[in-house]
């Protein structure tokens, strides 16, 4: 739907500075500024984190002030 790359969600994974845990999904969110359609946008990746493996849920770009917003509310805790 997004025509996202396959390898980016693991690409900002594993590059990400931001790591947060969601107390709303209770899943945890890692988040960096990535190229993405053309333009550097703010990309989050939706994870679990199981035993000894990381599952990736999903990735979207996020909106504006989508971050501040969530983290400011207290849905999303630094890790």
């Amino acid at each position: 739907m997004r025509i996202i790359p396959r390898s980016l969600p693991l690409k900002i994974y594993r590059l990400a500075k931001e790591h947060y845990f969601d107390t709303g999904t209770l899943k945890h969110v890692a988040v960096t500024r990535t190229r993405f359609k053309g333009k550097m946008r703010e990309m989050a990746v939706v994870y679990r984190e199981e035993m000894e493996r990381v599952v990736l849920i999903t990735i979207h770009p996020l909106k504006i002030f989508q971050k501040t917003n969530r983290i400011k509310s207290g849905r999303w805790k630094r890790i």
